[in-house]
């Protein structure tokens, strides 16, 4: 059954949600290639499990903050910079690989800090969402966290082009999940898109937050 989005969602109720509906420890299982991710391109194109690609996938994390503002609760968005190598110019969660002896949830708060500036002391991890397979080979945790107002972001320029917030009333919304279509290595690629007031929220992000309305809303 699905359940509307309540437009009046407090942090405090956000907070029983999500802890009625994610694990707030990463499954020891999340990375394993014997399980198939719930959110992926793969599945969204209806092919079989690539289960080879799986145990080539190098674990990352992100960090998926909403933000608590007194007109609603709202996501915390990068556009990645245009030089990077992979994902250029993309909307897209703060996160990156995890290094080694490091955990999904170290791995996450570290990348916000390093790639936007937004410190941990702002940053109340709740709960993990599905890992999500990408196109270019990561198998991605994304750490769902509240942020408190006040932080100041300093955005490193070398990863990060601008960030910005989107309504988290928008991206709950199944009526904005738009499947969008491209050719994409020769065959043509389906994938979810959200664009917002001129930002095109598509692809793994894209994937991200419709498993985030599926387990929490759907």
């Amino acid at each position: 059954m699905t359940i509307p989005f309540p437009r009046d969602l407090t942090a405090e109720d956000f907070r029983r949600l999500v802890s009625s509906r994610l694990p707030a420890k990463l499954p020891d299982d999340a990375f394993s290639p014997k399980v198939w991710p719930h959110a992926s391109d793969f599945q969204l194109l209806g092919l079989a499990p690539d289960y080879p690609r799986l145990k080539t996938a190098r674990p990352a994390a992100v960090l998926a903050p909403i933000v608590m503002r007194e007109s609603g609760l709202s996501v915390l968005l990068t556009e990645r910079a245009a030089q990077l190598r992979s994902h250029s110019g993309q909307v897209a969660f703060p996160g990156g690989k995890i290094d080694p002896g490091e955990s999904a949830g170290e791995t996450a708060l570290r990348e916000a800090s390093e790639e936007i500036g937004l410190e941990a002391e702002f940053i109340e991890p709740l709960g993990w969402l599905d890992a999500y397979l990408t196109s270019t080979g990561y198998r991605v945790a994304p750490l769902v966290a509240l942020v408190s107002p006040g932080f100041a972001l300093t955005l490193n320029p070398d990863e990060v082009a601008d960030a910005f917030e989107t309504p988290l009333a928008f991206l709950m919304d199944p009526l904005n999940h738009q499947l969008h279509e491209r050719e994409w290595q020769g065959r043509r690629r389906k994938f979810y898109a959200m664009p917002h007031q001129g930002r095109y929220i598509w692809g793994a992000t894209a994937g991200i937050l419709r498993n985030f309305y599926e387990r929490l809303f759907a």
